[in-house]
């Protein structure tokens, strides 16, 4: 799916998404192979409904209509993994939070450093909004999509403003 912040590639198995993640990431074969291995599947083109309705939510999402979504996921990795994506789902629309604050929410302020190696392998882009977390003095930290992309997202959520620059004409 090609966004406004770049191109998704989506997946579905047994009737959730499992798969919505940032098609020319760094570590796209590692996750490939992560939810492959993870459910004893193959990756296979094609469209099924769950597709249709998570393109349906994303191109609400871009254009400013949506702030939640409500498709059935299915999350593949270890349970400290899960935990923090869990954790991620928590923080709102336009909301940012630290790594620090995240390793708070989960219960363990030591594991920031596992927290964010967690938050790096999200495969669920956007949905799971891993997006939002910044670095603890306010900065843009690194981002599977890039950190344009990342910039677009919360700046389309309004947790982020881009400097506007003088338009000259043609």
């Amino acid at each position: 799916m090609v966004t406004p912040a770049g191109e998704l590639i989506l997946g579905s198995f047994d009737g959730c998404l499992c798969l919505c993640d940032w098609q020319y990431r760094a570590k796209r074969v590692a996750i490939n192979q992560r939810i492959t291995d993870g459910l004893k599947a193959e990756l296979v083109a094609g469209n099924n409904e769950i597709l249709t309705e998570t393109k349906r939510q994303l191109a609400g999402y871009f254009s400013g209509k949506r702030q939640t979504f409500s498709i059935p996921l299915l999350m593949v990795g270890t349970p400290f993994q899960k935990q923090v994506w869990e954790a991620l789902r928590e923080i709102n629309y336009g909301k940012t939070e630290s790594y620090l604050l995240l390793s708070k929410r989960i219960g363990n302020v030591k594991a920031i450093r596992a927290v964010a190696a967690a938050n790096g392998a999200n495969a669920l882009a956007i949905i799971i909004p891993c997006h939002r977390i910044i670095g603890s003095n306010g900065d843009m930290v690194g981002y599977a999509g890039g950190l344009p992309a990342k910039k677009r997202l919360l700046t389309l959520e309004g947790a982020f403003s881009m400097p506007k620059l003088p338009f000259d004409g043609l």
